[in-house]
């Protein structure tokens, strides 16, 4: 489950979530089924693994089944996380042949793009090993989705950053540029918290080394983390030191599988990578009827 979701706010944002995706999909009513299954009649099917990579999504399975047809029966083969080979089986649910088929897409949409993301995750995170870095997730994600791009993230060993604009500050280029400087967004935000919302933490971004000393200069005990964007490796060495780890450290900006370990070995504390989603390719799945 997410870090930062509470249960409850996941299974409500869940069920908001396939709630909503069933009605546009199934509309005014699966006539393809309608047309040729008595709505009476039971069956069975089996999700089989087609593609090798880490399985994600089948919590959320489980949930669609149940949402449509409580009483529906889900056997679970393997679970959220495990390594899923070509030719295995994730797991068998019975039901109304009516509930299968009208959850049979959504399901596989889900599980193919939640395993495609939970797998360029556990890429990252693999590279890492060894490390201090941790891999973060970025605000790169899907509208209406990102409650379970966000999930596959954390499946597949990564870290997850804010959810959205909400729950945390992050002073970037344009809320800076903006707001007249450095300075004046970092001191702005910092009153803001204080008055209006106790306890949210405020990150900032830095696009220099000399961005950097202002912020280790006039933004302790505001800041809790500083970005350093777009910096090489070379330049985040050369701010660690700066920093002193008075604030958390994030490298943001063209990382990747080829880079990772560069930057990984400055001793940042955390990597961002918008690609762990929006680079993941889906895998595949089939959900298949046994008679």
């Amino acid at each position: 489950m997410l870090s930062f979701v509470s249960m409850k706010t996941f299974d409500e944002q869940l069920e908001h979530l396939v709630i909503e995706a069933l009605a546009e999909d199934v509309g005014e009513g699966d006539h393809s089924t309608l047309s040729c299954i008595p709505s009476e009649k039971k069956g069975k099917a089996v999700l089989k693994i087609k593609q090798d990579g880490i399985l994600a999504g089948m919590a959320v399975a489980q949930k669609i089944f149940s949402i449509v047809e409580p009483d529906s029966s889900f056997t679970a083969f393997k679970k959220d996380g495990d390594v899923m080979v070509y030719g295995e089986k994730a797991f068998e649910v019975e039901a109304s042949i009516h509930t299968i088929l009208k959850c049979e897409r959504l399901v596989l949409n889900c599980m193919q793009r939640m395993s495609g993301i939970a797998t360029l995750t556990h890429t990252y995170a693999d590279k890492l090993k060894g490390y201090h870095t941790k891999i973060l997730d970025t605000r790169k994600t899907t509208p209406n989705f990102r409650l379970l791009e966000k999930e596959a993230v954390h499946i597949g060993g990564g870290t997850n950053h804010r959810f959205g604009l909400y729950d945390m500050i992050m002073l970037k280029d344009n809320h800076i540029d903006y707001c007249g400087g450095l300075e004046a967004a970092i001191n702005k935000a910092y009153e803001y918290v204080q008055t209006k919302k106790p306890g949210l933490k405020i990150e900032v971004e830095t696009r220099s080394l000399d961005d950097v000393k202002t912020v280790c200069t006039m933004a302790k005990g505001k800041v809790f983390r500083i970005m350093l964007d777009n910096f090489t490796p070379e330049q985040v060495a050369a701010a660690l030191p700066m920093i002193n780890k008075d604030f958390e450290t994030e490298a943001s900006g063209g990382i990747n599988l080829d880079n990772i370990i560069a930057y990984a070995a400055t001793g940042v504390d955390y990597v961002s990578v918008g690609g762990l989603i929006h680079q993941a390719k889906s895998l595949d799945l089939s959900l298949k009827a046994t008679l």
